[in-house]
């Protein structure tokens, strides 16, 4: 990394495909160190924007820089400063992780001692010493995408683009790989990271992008986001349906808005300001008023509802750029 700066900066990048505007003005900057969470709808662009970025794109206008070099005029230094993961493992499967690796550091022309060493201390580091001689074969998912970022990581770069990185995988393995980038950034990585799932860009992201239509229509931290729409909420489900008004007029007057029913699911939504008193509150409201409920919580607007109040689309359309 040169300097002080961003990590990453795009400032108004344009890519036409014919009459496609792919970016029509994309914009961008990921401080150093940081986990940059990019979503948008299928289509919107995301996959394009990291080609750019990771230098296997020309753009048809914008600039940008990575690890503090132009991505035009300097695409070989930018190239020697990025990792890059993309949604399907670049690995030999008749080898061996440790192999892998160290054909990995080959190709990247580091001698044979010093490409068996360093790739000792990724499978070390990304908890993959013990399967290091197994074939990849033999690995599951999770491991198989924890030795793709091991790869990624041969020359120690400055940032790391990651595509999809856990599409496909169960639960268990996502934890995994999740466990493996948070300690790349604690090492001082920076990541750009597109994902089809919304709660991944929760758990990781220091600062979420949203691109519709080839630009950035908001940005912020996932915190931020949600409050775009509204604060927390009490939710509770009543036990009768014949007394949702009932419930819903002993809860008026006790949040930052009116109540809304659901009647499809008896689910009352009350949006609030002081969660702890408003939740206190509402619990002493029914019972006064002798509203059976089923359940009762609080919560905050997830990242789901976040993505379709700014662009309309259905969530399982994010899957891929």
């Amino acid at each position: 990394m040169t300097g002080n700066g961003p990590a990453v900066v795009a400032e108004g990048l344009r890519k036409h495909y014919g009459a496609k505007r792919a970016l029509d003005g994309f914009d961008l900057i990921v401080p150093q160190g940081t986990v940059c969470g990019l979503l948008g709808p299928n289509g919107a662009g995301k996959s394009t924007a990291v080609r750019i970025l990771a230098t296997l794109l020309r753009f048809d206008g914008g600039a940008a820089r990575v690890a503090g070099y132009d991505v035009a005029r300097q695409s070989d230094r930018v190239r020697g400063r990025i990792g890059l993961v993309g949604q399907h493992p670049a690995l030999d499967e008749v080898l061996s992780g440790s192999q892998n690796l160290i054909m990995f550091g080959r190709l990247f022309h580091l001698p044979p001692r010093a490409a068996a060493r360093r790739a000792a201390e990724l499978l070390e580091q990304f908890g993959l010493s013990d399967t290091g001689d197994k074939p990849v074969t033999a690995y599951s998912g999770g491991m198989r995408r924890r030795l793709d970022l091991a790869a990624s990581m041969i020359l120690s770069p400055a940032v790391l683009f990651l595509d999809e990185p856990t599409v496909g995988l169960d639960p268990r393995s996502r934890n995994e790989v999740w466990q493996a980038i948070r300690k790349l950034v604690t090492m001082g990585t920076t990541v750009l990271l597109t994902t089809q799932y919304l709660d991944e860009a929760d758990q990781l992201a220091d600062r979420v992008n949203v691109i519709d239509a080839g630009r950035v229509i908001a940005e912020g931290t996932p915190g931020e986001l949600k409050s775009r729409i509204g604060g927390d909420r009490i939710e509770f489900v009543v036990h009768d349906p014949s007394r949702m008004a009932a419930a819903a007029a002993a809860v008026l007057g006790l949040g930052t808005a009116d109540p809304v029913i659901d009647p499809d699911t008896r689910q009352v939504s009350l949006p609030v300001a002081d969660k702890a008193s408003a939740l206190s509150a509402a619990v002493r409201a029914l019972d006064d008023a002798g509203i059976r409920f089923d359940d009762l919580m609080l919560r905050r607007p997830t990242l789901d509802e976040v993505f379709l109040h700014l662009t309309g689309a259905q969530v399982e359309t994010v899957v891929t750029a």
